[in-house]
This record gives C-alpha cells, sequence and structure tokens, in this order.
C-alpha cells in the first residue's frame, strides 16, 4: 500500500470515528458500476468520481471521452480517406491519452 492509500485510509477513518460519514447520499447502498474504472485503481476512481462531481475532470479522462467517440466517428465511416484520417487522429488521441496516463503514474510513484 503507498503512502498516498494509507494517508487516505486514515483520514477516512479518523472521519468515520468522528461520524462524518453518517447520513450521506447513498449510505448502506453498494457503489454503481462503472465501466471505465476497470482499468483505474480504486483510489483513483473515487478521486476521479469526486473531482466530476465537482466539474473537474483530469486530462486523461477527458482524452478517454476523445477517444470513445472517435472510435464511434471511425465506425460508421466508409470512405476510405476518411477512415484513414479519422485513424491518425484515434492513434493521436490514444498516444495522448497513454502519455497522460503515464505521468500520472510516475507522479503517484
Amino acid at each position: 500500500m503507498s503512502w498516498l492509500s494509507r494517508l487516505a485510509e486514515r483520514q477516512i477513518q479518523k472521519a468515520r470515528l468522528q461520524g462524518q460519514l453518517r447520513n450521506l447520499e447513498g449510505e448502506g447502498k453498494p457503489l454503481p458500476d462503472r465501466p471505465g474504472d476497470v482499468y483505474v485503481s480504486p483510489g483513483d476512481a473515487a478521486g476521479f468520481r469526486i473531482m466530476a462531481q465537482t466539474g473537474v475532470l483530469p486530462e486523461e479522462i477527458v482524452l478517454k471521452k476523445h477517444v470513445a467517440a472517435q472510435r464511434a466517428l471511425l465506425a460508421g465511416l466508409t470512405d476510405e480517406t476518411a477512415r484513414k484520417a479519422s485513424m491518425a487522429e484515434l492513434a493521436r488521441l490514444e498516444m495522448l491519452q497513454a502519455i497522460a496516463e503515464e505521468s500520472r503514474r510516475k507522479f503517484l510513484r
């Protein structure tokens, strides 16, 4: 467990003992399925969810949405020239997403 995870666990335990986690929305219910979280650690997923609720998204999540949109666009194209251009844009977006994800991983080490 990383130092950041241990710190987060201590803060959660402290808040729980002080009763700050009672009567919250969704208390006692399972967390909703979030298919995008499969490749993200639970701690990162919780952080991303909090950021999304406040209207702030990390670059890698924004890029992930752009990649999904580009894939959907590519699936509907039939013209070979347009498909090549769309594939090049998809590759560019995937590369930027990978760079953003790797930057976060290196930052957290």
